[in-house]
């Protein structure tokens, strides 16, 4: 296996907080651009997979064909096997790899997918190239990623405010780049996709019921003091203690507001190879 040469720090880390988050995400939540392309005897590659709930639902809708689930941190691997086990998948395989310099030959997918990685990776131009070169001739190559400048909330509050200032600084100190959504179609020129190859487009996700946003709420009460992004934060003196726990009591109270809205927009690339 190639060495690993990813230069960026994830920012989020595999905390239970940050993996509610991951779990929660579905091919139909998170990648539904796509699921019109896929097909039951396709090879699909899924970089990034974290607890593997999207590849999962991409091995039950190719169950024809072999879906593997690649991540940058082995640990989380295992939580993915276990996923693809309970729904008695048999069709996943799942490795660690770093997205700048896959092992995998040429023209080996038909999908190669990526949701919520260039954000975080230390060159997405060239994570973009090494996505295009093991992709089959006509095959596609799926990005989605937040925009983190993008986000919209209600009501304003200082505490969420200040938590995404914060957040954009720890991940920029850490070479990753926040808003990426705006950014996947130029990465994917600068790949060397020819512009009438690429299709982009956007969605969201939208937290405004009860459930919802108490959920969200509190998982980012929790983040903001017991993930990666807390100690990053704090080693690189952008945050203090305190200011970490006003931000944490920020999210929890707005979760606990009947007014409260969020909206996280994606931009989304489909590149033919």
């Amino acid at each position: 296996m190639a060495m690993a040469q990813e230069t960026a720090k994830y920012i989020h880390g595999h905390h239970e907080s940050v993996l509610r988050s991951h779990s929660w995400r579905t091919a139909e939540n998170s990648a539904a651009y796509l699921l019109p392309y896929l097909k039951t005897d396709h090879a699909i590659l899924d970089i990034g997979c974290g607890p593997g709930t999207i590849t999962a639902d991409f091995a039950e809708i190719a169950h024809d064909g072999q879906v593997t689930g690649v991540d940058f941190a082995a640990g989380v691997l295992t939580q993915a096997e276990a996923a693809a086990a309970e729904r008695g998948l048999h069709n996943t395989a799942f490795e660690q790899a770093d997205v700048h310099r896959l092992r995998f030959e040429d023209d080996s997918f038909d999908i190669v997918h990526a949701h919520q990685v260039l954000q975080h990776v230390g060159d997405p131009v060239q994570a973009l190239r090494e996505m295009r070169r093991v992709a089959k001739p006509g095959g596609l190559i799926a990005v989605r990623d937040s925009d983190y400048a993008a986000f919209t909330w209600f009501p304003e509050t200082k505490g969420l405010t200040d938590w995404l200032n914060l957040y954009e600084r720890v991940a920029r100190a850490g070479g990753g780049e926040p808003d990426a959504g705006r950014r996947l179609k130029s990465w994917a020129l600068q790949a060397g996709f020819p512009e009438p190859a690429i299709e982009a487009t956007s969605s969201t996700w939208t937290f405004s019921d009860e459930a919802d946003r108490t959920w969200w709420g509190d998982l980012w009460a929790d983040r903001s003091l017991h993930s990666d992004f807390a100690t990053q934060a704090l080693a690189g003196d952008h945050a203090t203690p305190e200011q970490l726990q006003a931000i944490s009591a920020a999210w929890k109270s707005w979760g606990q507001d009947a007014a409260s809205w969020l909206m996280i927009p994606h931009g989304e690339i489909l590149c033919r190879a």
